[in-house]
Order: structure tokens, then sequence, then C-alpha cells
């Protein structure tokens, strides 16, 4: 199921997937596939890092050809209310995001919720929002586009999941632009699922065009 969201107003998450009809019929493939390996990242926080999930953002990447970072392969612990970890790989790994227009956050649903590498990292974002130096690297989030791929065993993600992505992404000044979920109750198979992971890459490319009306 791919889900380009809504205005923040509107709370119906039914809404019609984007496909390569939605691409510039006059753009070349590599051109676009060149746009989006330069202004996507995706970000992969999951307890397997082949697990479901991992095997999604996988194929999404392999369609974008960009790069996925594992945060398990990090060294960041958690929110310091003293910011006494500052020589961990946070502070570069979130420059090299930033370099991004585009950011993928990908993670298994865990009870409602994001992993706990996932919300380490969002927890750490709120140093750029504290350290008189950082305050400008949080200041480019702005009109960044934030996309979610996840997996559980459910036909749609939770909404209270797809809210806290909403509501974080609101507050950095984000544009929610599209949710991608898979029901991987009996694992990721990829002649049920690939499907799902080659709409959304449409959606990121037609996004990284500019070509859609459905972000925020």
């Amino acid at each position: 199921m791919v889900l380009p969201c809504p205005p923040a107003h509107s709370r119906d998450l039914t809404t019609e997937c984007l496909d390569d009809e939605h691409c510039s019929a006059n753009t070349p493939i590599g051109k676009l596939l060149a746009l989006a390996m330069l202004s996507t990242i995706a970000l992969l926080s999951s307890s397997r890092r082949l697990g479901n999930t991992g095997q999604l953002i996988d194929r999404i990447a392999l369609e974008l050809n960009i790069e996925v970072v594992d945060l398990a392969s990090q060294r960041m612990s958690s929110y310091d209310y003293d910011h006494r970890n500052r020589n961990d790989d946070f502070e570069p790994l979130i420059r090299r995001v930033l370099a991004h227009d585009q950011i993928i956050f990908a993670t298994p649903i865990y009870w409602y919720a994001v992993s706990s590498g996932m919300k380490i990292f969002l927890d750490r974002i709120s140093d750029l929002l504290e350290l008189p130096d950082l305050l400008s690297e949080g200041r480019r989030f702005r009109g960044k586009k934030a996309y979610v791929a996840c997996t559980s065993i459910c036909d749609e993600p939770s909404v209270a999941f797809v809210e806290a992505f909403r509501d974080t992404f609101g507050y950095l000044g984000m544009h929610f632009s599209g949710v991608v979920h898979v029901n991987c109750k009996d694992g990721y198979m990829p002649a049920v699922h690939d499907s799902e992971a080659f709409k959304f890459a449409a959606l990121v490319r037609a996004e990284a065009q500019g070509n859609t009306g459905s972000v925020i």
C-alpha cells in the first residue's frame, strides 16, 4: 500500500497510489534515476538488517539507486539533556543526511511505534534545536520531503504510527510526502510486495521532479 500523504488537516489515509504515469513522459529514466540518487537518502532501523523492512527498503533503493544507511551501524547513544554524547556518530550522520532534499525513514512497526534505533535517531534531532552551534543545521530540515517505508503484520499501518511521523515532520517544517507499507505476516515476498516498492519508487522519482501535488 503506497500512500501519497494528504494535507495535515485531512486524516483520511485512503488515497490513490501514484505510479510511473505521474512521471514526465519526456524525461529519460536515466535522468530521473540520477535526480533521485542525488537528492534522496534512506535511513533504516530494524532488529534484522535483512528482515522484512530491510528487504523492502533495499528494493526501493535499488530502483532509485540511492544509499541506505543502517542506523545499527552507527555509534549513536540516546538523547542526553546535558549533551555529553557529542563525540558519537550522530552529528556527522545528520550532516550527511541533510545534504539531501528527500529522506526516507524505514522501520518496522513495533507496538504501534518505530524501532528503538529510529526512536534514538529522532530523539537526537533535539540536539539541533538546543545546541547553539547546531541551530543552523536544524533549520535545514525546513522544506525537505520526508517519506516512511514500514512493515507490520497488519493490512495498514496504525494511525498512531503515521501520525507520530506527521507531527514530527510538521514540527521540523518538512513535507510528509508518502508512506509505503506492506503486510509481512508471512514474511517479505518479492512476488507480492515488490510491486508496492515499485509504486513507492515512482512516487519518490516524481517528487524529485516536482511532478505531483501530494506534498503537504
